[in-house]
């Protein structure tokens, strides 16, 4: 039995090591095949769609490297000394895929997304494999904390279900706010704020005066000219955070030429992405309609493909300040933000979304996002300390990231599972969840969310 998992952790530790470029158009060409498509033209998509999502990965990776010196100076001049440090999501990954239990874990993900496809219970194909640690760590950390592989399996099939349905219910907003058709992002660090966001859009909505409230960067071009382009949006805001962060003006300036740099690029990326993404729909959508009734089918991809929009970028630059500040006052809060800070557009792209390009709004939102965020990690951080340590990695102090059980979503699960009330308190979230399952798609209707995101282009 030990030689056979050993067998299995090395090959799925081939599959991570070889990485999503190498991986991605030999997945992307098996699904054309599978939908009937000729091959040359399947492998085109596939080479097509990774080029695209390279090209994104790189500005996206500049982006970080742009952000991170002055987050750090931030925190620095701020005079934070937190004892729980942000370490990044990186870290947490790599723990994950060193658990011993990894193995069963992903076959148990696939074959919850393929058992969901069968049933109609999903639209999302979720290919998106190397995120899948996102998925996991709750079961991991519950396997480190109980030892007990039931509640571990309890907890990563609770958070793929939910993780596939939250995917599911906002892809209108990836068709229309977003401009990518047929696509869900099934990635936690991007869905995982749906639980604040949408019930606070919800009260929003109804508060008389904030609800007229939109400042978006097709409102500020109007009144701002050439400076409100998103060429210069990033300039000025990027040149705005160095100078927060006291750096020299020299770094000012190439980080506010980073950015702006980002804000060009990206869309072209995505435009590229998305030719790549066409032919695979179309026969996607071509081969459902044969053999399953016309049942949508959508590809899971990594919430990379979003993050570069420029209401997106707005937004994140200017909560990275305010989730220091907000690490700074929050009473009860130990973790320091730090490493994660970089890719906090990953934690308000659904926000900045649902609110359809609304940054007052977003912002409004992305607070108690940010904060809830900072509180699991508080929560979390003496057992993902203990696990990392496990591994072999060692800290100074114990640590915490924007990502893993301190996502809002993860945190939950992770929580439900190692009470010690868990026997009740399991099947009482599945109850709530289901709750909410029939409210949005038999009360509320996805043809309702369809239209509430459709309304985005119409506004332009």
């Amino acid at each position: 039995m030990d030689a056979f998992l050993e067998t299995v952790s090395t090959v799925f530790q081939a599959l991570i090591n070889a990485g999503a470029y190498v991986m991605l158009p030999i997945i992307i060409t098996i699904i054309g095949l599978v939908f009937r498509m000729n091959i040359g033209k399947a492998f085109k998509s596939g080479i097509t769609i990774t080029c695209g999502f390279v090209g994104i990965n790189l500005l996206v990776n500049l982006l970080k490297s742009a952000v991170s010196p002055a987050a750090s100076a931030m925190v620095a001049n701020f005079g934070l000394n937190l004892d729980v440090t942000d370490v990044g999501w990186g870290a947490i990954s790599s723990v994950t895929w060193a658990s011993p239990i990894v193995a069963f874990l992903v076959f148990e993900i696939l074959g919850i997304n393929i058992l969901m496809l069968v049933l109609k219970l999903t639209k999302t194909m979720d290919v998106d494999i190397w995120n899948y640690h996102h998925m996991m760590i709750a079961g991991i950390l519950v396997f480190f904390v109980t030892n007990n592989i039931v509640w571990a399996l309890v907890a990563t099939a609770f958070t793929a279900v939910m993780t596939l349905k939250f995917a599911d219910w906002t892809s209108p907003l990836i068709e229309h706010f977003f401009g990518i058709p047929d696509v869900t992002l099934p990635t936690i660090s991007y869905t995982s704020s749906i639980i604040i966001a949408a019930p606070l859009n919800w009260v929003i909505d109804r508060i008389p005066g904030l609800n007229k409230v939109n400042v978006s960067i097709r409102n500020v071009q109007k009144y701002l000219g050439i400076f409100g382009d998103p060429m210069m949006l990033g300039l000025i805001l990027g040149c705005a955070m160095g100078a927060l962060a006291l750096m020299p003006v020299d770094q000012i300036f190439l980080t506010g030429v980073n950015v702006a740099a980002v804000m060009v690029l990206m869309p072209k990326m995505t435009a590229m992405f998305v030719e790549g993404l066409m032919p695979i729909s179309d026969g996607a959508q071509k081969f459902t309609t044969k053999h399953f009734g016309g049942q949508s089918l959508s590809i899971g991809l990594d919430a990379a493909v979003v993050v570069g929009n420029p209401e997106v970028i707005t937004t994140a630059l200017i909560m990275i300040p305010v989730t220091i500040f907000l690490a700074f006052i929050l009473p009860g809060n130990r973790m320091m933000p730090l490493a994660d800070l970089s890719v906090v557009t990953f934690r308000v792209a659904l926000v900045v979304a649902l609110c359809r390009g609304n940054v007052f709004r977003s912002i409004l939102i992305s607070i108690p996002v940010m904060a809830a965020i900072l509180y699991a990690g508080t929560f979390a951080a003496p057992y993902l300390t203990d696990l990392a340590t496990s591994t072999g990695l060692s800290f100074d102090g114990q640590i915490a990231s924007m990502a893993g059980p301190s996502l809002t979503q993860t945190a939950i699960v992770f929580w439900t599972c190692i009470s010690e009330n868990a026997i009740i308190l399991v099947p009482v979230a599945v109850v709530i969840f289901v709750a909410v399952w029939f409210l949005v798609e038999k009360k509320i209707g996805m043809d309702k969310i369809e239209a509430y995101a459709a309304e985005y282009e119409e506004m332009e």
